[in-house]
């Protein structure tokens, strides 16, 4: 029995929306677990809380993309050009994700709590785990990220979070 390529891109996208659901209602139901103790939640838990959420989130996130460019990598039914594209596309996400990781332990390093760095088309964001941010800390993350990266210095954005 031959099942239509249509067909086949629907149930890798449904396959691929049942993760991601599950994954936030995961996410929700851990935090809810891990915040609602008998006490109080300190700013540390909630600061942990925030960075494990976004990695899971991204991890998520990225193992759907994943499984999308690999539908297509295999797919019978894709065009050269199309699965040229998608091998692209995937090279692309597996160099951003290192680099990421490259540039959030570099920062760990510099004696941050923890740090989050997304990189995109138009930038890289930097979240690090610090109520303040003094001038010298920004300018040891900046050259971090244009030593390790082709981005400039008004391509950067560093947010303590708090």
């Amino acid at each position: 029995m031959k099942i239509k390529p249509r067909t086949k891109k629907a149930i890798v996208l449904s396959v691929m929306v049942v993760l991601l659901v599950a994954t936030g209602v995961l996410n929700w139901a851990l935090n809810d677990k891990l915040l609602s103790k008998d006490e109080p939640a300190s700013a540390d838990t909630v600061t942990e809380t925030f960075f494990a959420t976004y990695r899971s989130d991204r991890d998520s996130t990225r193992e759907s993309e994943y499984l999308y460019l690999d539908a297509i990598i295999t797919s019978a039914d894709s065009s050269a050009e199309s699965k040229a594209l998608a091998e692209e596309q995937k090279l692309a996400l597996v160099m951003r994700m290192e680099q990421e990781l490259t540039l959030e332990t570099l920062i760990k390093a510099k004696g941050f709590d923890d740090a989050i760095v997304a990189i995109g088309d138009n930038g890289v964001s930097v979240v690090v785990g610090t109520e303040e941010l003094s001038q010298e800390q920004a300018t040891q993350i900046l050259a971090i990220i244009t030593d390790e990266t082709d981005y400039t210095a008004n391509d950067v954005k560093i947010i303590p979070y708090n």
